[in-house]
């Protein structure tokens, strides 16, 4: 996501690198490599021209700030823009005032708008908000069967009628079921097709005038570029609605459908989809999107993901642990599965700053893959080995029966043991106040393949495994999630 666009981007910050003042004439090669950059991302031609121009403007009348570089000074004017044209500010789910608040999910087929109602219900669970999921696509094949094993898979109810049922029929009854059920919330996923046609139109607009609803959100695939802000348009001059959500922004796409639907369609973007999980699915800021894109990171997410899956009073065991070189396999292997509970080792690094354009796929993937190997390797261990580490460097018999049992060599779990006794002892070492560095990242970087050793250090970093942890205030904080390691 967006990978294409912060390097042709990077481009244009060079053509700047080395002035001493934004100017006129030396501002067009930068534009030109911003134009680039856009068009290539797929973004609407007429949000590119309007956005190359704002900057432009805005570059011109800038103020010379002592002691910032002219390139710097370009970034935040793109950074603000690229704000602006995604809206500037996050739009929450509307709430009723009178439970329940109804929301309609409407798109075309194959943007994954069953799995968005799934996913959309969760996160509302997350915050407490009890959801009735309503099935009213009677033509997909398995539509419903679908929706109700996603209900099943996140302990939501679905309320269906079965394949002969009205569809109007069926929203009307769930919206009254949820009353009965007494929900905050109902999600009513209606039919899609293959492109725009009347029918289709027209059963949306009949439903939406049977329910009333609260929200008509327009689930779209940035997959399909500029096309999406026009679809998102279209949906809105002839149904009326409230908002889109942007599916599959993990994949293959360019970008350019979240930098143009807002513009195009005047609609705002509220969720964005990151993988297939029922758990992917974000709010959607633009301040956090403008970040991501510029290659700055996304600590607020990060931190986010970190607060929902940590405990605050394990993780500060973990660091006592990691500090006084009692840190073991099994703690190790904790902290794998919850990297993989957060999502994909790549897009946990985007959300890293600094770290958005520095690896490459090709790294990523080697990270991946040395994560796969050190939980086989580990689970080939017996408990007394996960405990004490040491047996394991003493031993090559207890290294080849390991190797034999996970199919890897006997060099790879020498390897690994070697990494891990080096990250204890870098650990510990800072736990008696020396500093030998930045040992958190760095040695589990070592550990997943060498991703890890020059990366920067300070504030952005706290958080993994030797690196900072949880203070003295955090502690005072309310006892129920929190970050202390990774």
């Amino acid at each position: 996501m967006f990978d294409a666009l912060a390097e042709r981007l990077e481009d244009a910050w060079k053509k700047l690198r080395g002035q001493d003042k934004i100017s006129q004439s030396n501002i067009q090669e930068a534009l030109k490599e911003v134009r680039r950059a856009l068009l290539s991302a797929d973004v609407n031609l007429q949000v590119v021209k309007d956005f190359v121009a704002e900057v432009e403007t805005k570059a011109q009348g800038v103020q010379v700030v002592s002691g910032v570089r002219p390139d710097q000074q370009f970034i935040k004017i793109v950074y603000d823009e690229l704000v602006t044209v995604m809206g500037e500010t996050n739009v929450p789910l509307a709430k009723a005032d009178t439970a329940p608040t109804i929301v309609l999910m409407a798109g075309l087929q194959g943007t994954g708008k069953t799995t968005a109602t799934a996913k959309l219900a969760l996160h509302l669970g997350k915050e407490n908000r009890t959801c009735l999921l309503v099935a009213t696509d009677v033509y997909r094949p398995a539509a419903i069967d679908q929706l109700i094993t996603l209900g099943q898979q996140i302990d939501v109810p679905v309320f269906e009628l079965g394949k002969d049922a009205n569809p109007v029929e069926i929203a009307r009854q769930g919206v009254a079921r949820a009353r009965e059920l007494g929900v905050d919330t109902v999600i009513i996923d209606t039919a899609g097709r293959l492109q725009i046609d009347q029918d289709m139109m027209a059963e949306l607009a009949q439903i939406k005038k049977a329910v009333q609803p609260h929200e008509t959100l327009l689930v779209v695939d940035a997959m399909t570029g500029q096309e999406a802000a026009n679809l998102t348009r279209t949906f809105h001059e002839q149904i009326g609605i409230t908002g889109a959500i942007l599916t599959k922004l993990d994949g293959d796409s360019r970008g350019g459908a979240a930098l143009s639907v807002r513009r195009i369609s005047g609609q705002p973007i509220k969720f964005v989809g990151v993988g297939e999980k029922v758990e992917a699915l974000q709010p959607f800021y633009p301040e956090r999107m403008a970040s991501r894109i510029l290659g700055m990171g996304d600590t607020i997410t990060l931190v986010e993901k970190l607060q929902e899956e940590v405990d605050l009073a394990d993780a500060e065991k973990m660091q006592e642990k990691m500090l006084t070189a009692k840190f073991d396999f099994s703690d190790f292997l904790k902290q794998m599965r919850l990297l993989k509970n957060m999502g994909s080792l790549g897009g946990l690094m985007k959300l890293l700053p600094g770290m958005g354009n520095k690896l490459s796929s090709e790294q990523l993937q080697q990270g991946e893959t040395k994560l796969k190997q050190s939980e086989a390797m580990i689970n080939s261990m017996t408990v007394e080995e996960r405990r004490n580490p040491d047996l394991l460097s003493k031993s090559p018999s207890r290294r080849r029966r390991i190797a034999r049992g996970c199919g890897y060599t006997e060099r790879d779990v020498s390897n690994l043991v070697s990494e891990f006794t080096k990250m204890r002892s870098l650990m510990q070492q800072m736990g008696q106040g020396q500093m030998p560095g930045m040992p958190g990242f760095a040695g589990m970087g070592n550990m997943l393949g060498g991703m890890g050793g020059n990366q920067p250090s300070g504030p952005g970093w706290r958080g993994y495994p030797g690196g900072g942890g949880v203070t003295k205030k955090k502690k005072k904080e309310k006892k129920k999630k929190g970050f202390g390691q990774l």
